[in-house]
């Protein structure tokens, strides 16, 4: 049963709204899981999907209850680009525009349906929506991800990426020049109130820090800097919202880049190119990197250095 406390942002919405937010479906299928009497709010069964609810009530809700839920199936003709591979987890790189697992608007053609072709057996490994999923990356980003083969692996990589002892990082290039060549932003983030379908710094969203270094700054043909970011917490949209609250959002970004040009970028520039956590066959510390992707090394070829540059010295 999952329990989700109506943020600020959701403040006034109906709870097929709401549900469909929690559990990345349809309207429809919201509007029919409410009506069924599978959802309650504030403990209560409510049935009527028309309802409005307001900031702090909670609402309950059985993902195992959505109507006529499809399985993943596999494809093999999703690209599935593996790095590493034993009996324990599978390691990939991501290429862009590939979503992670099915949803709404995603039935099909995602990366669970390509590791599922290549790898049957994570049918049956943690939920069954998406099957060995321990984390995940936006469709845009590009990088490494890595997936449970065993229930028992996801059992020991799922509580790393929650606690965070798992580490993650990534490169991007924002516009400007980040006055702090080195900063942690702590910032809390939840549901955007003008657009509740985008995330944004809120008084009232969840806990979230991320740090970031600058690489090298550029002046030309823009004013912009490459980095390396961690996360110290894992939000949804966390890097590309934080450094856009600070006045750099990525290049490229359609969502968070405050309408500036995107410079031929057709994606964020994000790219996972670390990855640290204990494997959970044995408990040692394994490490993956991975260069960048071509596009972000076209657009970074493409920029002039700013003169007398050493920021990370």
């Amino acid at each position: 049963m999952l329990v989700e406390i109506v943020p600020s942002a959701l403040d006034g919405e109906r709870v097929d709204r709401i549900v469909a937010f929690i559990l990345d479906v349809s309207r429809s299928v919201a509007s029919e899981l409410v009506e069924r009497g599978t959802v309650l709010v504030d403990g209560v069964v409510e049935t009527s999907g028309k309802l409005r609810l307001s900031e702090g009530q909670a609402v309950s809700v059985d993902p195992s209850q959505i109507p006529g839920e499809k399985l993943p199936e596999p494809d093999p003709s999703v690209v599935v680009t593996v790095v590493f591979e034993d009996d324990h987890i599978i390691v990939v790189d991501k290429q862009a525009g590939l979503v992670v697992h099915p949803g709404a608007g995603n039935d099909a053609g995602t990366l669970v349906n390509g590791l599922l072709a290549q790898f049957p057996e994570i049918s049956d490994v943690g939920e069954s929506h998406r099957p060995g999923i321990v984390h995940r990356l936006d469709a845009g980003s590009t990088g490494l991800l890595v997936v449970a083969r065993t229930q028992q692996s996801y059992e020991a990589l799922v509580p790393q990426f929650a606690d965070h002892s798992a580490t993650r990082i990534y490169r991007a290039l924002v516009w400007g020049h980040p006055t702090a060549l080195h900063g942690v932003i702590d910032a809390p983030i939840g549901r955007s109130r003008r657009d509740p379908l985008k995330m944004a710094v809120v008084a009232d969203g969840r806990d979230s820090r991320t740090e970031y270094q600058v690489i090298e700054r550029f002046s030309e043909p823009v004013d912009c800097a490459f980095l390396e970011c961690s996360l110290e917490t894992g939000r949804t949209h966390q890097i590309r919202v934080h450094l856009s609250s600070i006045g750099h959002p990525l290049i490229g970004d359609p969502w968070y880049g405050q309408r500036r040009p995107t410079l031929g970028m057709e994606r964020p520039f994000l790219h996972a190119a670390g990855l640290d956590f204990d494997h959970p066959g044995n408990g040692e510390r394994v490490s993956f990197s991975s260069e960048l992707a071509d596009d972000l090394k076209s657009m970074l070829s493409g920029l002039q250095p700013l003169v007398d540059d050493s920021p990370a010295g």
